[in-house]
């Protein structure tokens, strides 16, 4: 039976940090809109910033639902399902933002991914989700499947682009700064990411 949980912590939040991928759902307040659901993977890209909030990095993709959504109406929910060892599906349903390279949080929630090169996947965003619900179920019908390694290609893709040539890119697609039901999505041109915050002479790190 699902158990409802007040925080992410102990057991859950083990099993959370322990997959290599994981589910995003949002939808626009339209009642015909497009509902998208988007997986999420990349060693080091997601992260529980605290017993409420966690977030995940997001990077160079054919469109921008999530971000459109999220500046709409801020509904998401996130999803891991174990595909090895005991079943286990959890669900975190909550409030989500994304917090784009010009705002002032930026850096301090970038520096919370320690094992991950942003640079060489076109990092776009840190979408950062309040739960207001946090279940878990049983998970019985997941297949067991194995983890082998996160695939190259995407850091390849877009390893060789600057700010200008991937606002360029972007601006192509033609649901990067609008969504698919014509939303706000992706701001352009990028703003450049910040430089890591360092110490003042004489300040201790």
């Amino acid at each position: 039976m699902g158990k409802t949980y007040e925080r992410i912590d102990g057991r859950l939040r083990a099993f959370i940090e322990a997959q290599p991928l994981f589910f995003t759902a949002t939808a626009p307040l339209s009642g015909d809109g497009t509902v998208n659901l988007s997986p999420k993977g990349l060693t080091g890209s997601f992260a529980v910033l605290d017993e409420h909030t966690v977030a995940y990095l997001d990077f160079a993709g054919s469109n921008a639902e999530t971000i459109a959504h999220l500046r709409e109406n801020g509904r998401i929910t996130l999803m891991w399902c174990a595909f090895q060892g005991p079943p286990n599906i959890v669900r975190v349903h909550g409030r989500g933002e994304a917090v784009l390279r010009d705002d002032p949080r930026f850096a301090a929630l970038l520096a919370r991914f320690p094992d991950i090169d942003p640079d060489p996947h076109g990092l776009r965003a840190v979408i950062v989700v309040t739960a207001d619900l946090v279940r878990d179920s049983c998970g019985y019908a997941v297949p067991h499947m194995t983890y082998d390694d996160d695939r190259e290609l995407h850091g390849k893709r877009f390893a060789r682009e600057d700010d200008a040539s991937l606002s360029a890119y972007f601006a192509k697609k033609d649901h990067i700064a609008t969504s698919i039901d014509g939303l706000p999505g992706l701001p352009l041109p990028l703003p450049p990411v910040p430089a890591p915050a360092h110490p003042a002479p004489g300040t201790p790190d």
